[in-house]
């Protein structure tokens, strides 16, 4: 159950406006000297199996070490197919009941992924979820601002064509349809508010890859629709999920860092494409998730395993960037 205390600090924490475009925006404080740390995680909801709750457990003991901020969730919140209504019990089963840790009792920024939208949609989106717990937070695109970093959360399951002709699953386009229209809103107000941010750091949260050595591999309709946007205005991290695995890729031209967050959950042991070793950085096929700090001039990312291993570090400062093991 929330407590009365972290409803209040979030009737603070929230307030809301509107960009030029019409993505919401929406502020989250950040430490006295100016840093933010947050844990990302992506493919999780089943409710503790396949070490959901190992991976939840090292979760709550780093987020403790490092006095994260917030949680982002990179999609594909519950398994199978999403939720049934606003009261499925997997909600608490696959969420509220897993991630127990103090640590953890903090905002959860979550995006929709493919599994998402084959149950009900739109119950993940509802207030009525807030309410069952006050740390869930699920839109289909907005803009969070966080001192000198902000996040541009990017709904990309409508991107994908095959999600529109296969048979063996349906999928809930309510709020989506017609489809062209939606994209088409969605990429010039995402291009407009990235151009309008004065933010040192830009970071972009969406569940399906971009590119990807992993079981889906790369996704071609955000590479032809999404990246250039990206690249032109010089976004430096892009985080998701849909594989499960870690991951890091270093765009060859740019600044742009691609990282899959896709371990919170089951993974595929094995399921690895061969890839640029100059741009590959790192691989896991198995569970885990990412912990990030950012402070005025300077990122660091590192990647955790079910042991609490960090398994790969990187960090970034303006242009110049450096990786280590």
């Amino acid at each position: 159950m929330a407590t009365k205390f972290h409803t209040v600090i979030h009737l603070l924490v929230y307030v809301v406006t509107m960009v030029a475009a019409e993505l919401q925006r929406f502020q989250h404080p950040v430490k006295a000297d100016g840093s933010l740390r947050f844990l990302a995680i992506g493919d999780w909801g089943r409710r503790g199996l396949y070490n959901q709750s190992n991976v939840a457990h090292q979760m709550g003991n780093v987020g403790n070490k490092m006095d994260v901020d917030f949680i982002v969730s990179t999609g594909d919140n519950f398994y199978d197919s999403g939720l049934v209504d606003e009261h499925d019990p997997a909600f608490y089963d696959s969420f509220t009941n897993v991630y127990t840790a103090p640590s953890l009792q903090k905002q959860w920024y979550s995006v929709l992924g493919n599994h998402d939208y084959r149950g009900n949609a739109l119950a993940q989106l509802s207030p009525t979820l807030r309410q069952r717990d006050d740390k869930w937070f699920c839109m289909r695109s907005f803009i969070l601002h966080a001192g000198n970093v902000e996040f541009f959360f990017v709904d990309t399951t409508p991107f994908q064509d095959k999600y529109f002709t296969e048979t063996d699953h349906q999928y809930d386009w309510r709020g989506v349809l017609p489809r062209e229209e939606y994209m088409s809103r969605l990429l010039k107000d995402m291009d407009l508010a990235l151009k309008e941010s004065s933010s040192k750091w830009k970071i972009v949260i969406g569940h399906h890859t971009i590119f990807s050595a992993g079981h889906h591999g790369n996704t071609q309709e955000l590479v032809d629709k999404l990246l250039p946007i990206l690249l032109e205005n010089e976004v430096n991290l892009y985080i998701n999920g849909h594989d499960h695995c870690l991951q890091h890729i270093s765009h060859s031209n740019s600044q742009l860092q691609f990282l899959t967050s896709g371990g919170g959950s089951k993974a595929w042991k094995g399921d690895i494409n061969p890839w640029n070793l100059d741009e590959m950085k790192f691989y896991y096929d198995g569970q885990g998730f990412i912990a990030a700090e950012i402070t005025e001039n300077d990122i660091y990312v590192s990647f955790y395993d079910i042991f609490g291993n960090i398994l790969h570090k990187w960090s970034g400062s303006g242009d110049m960037t450096y990786s280590t093991l």
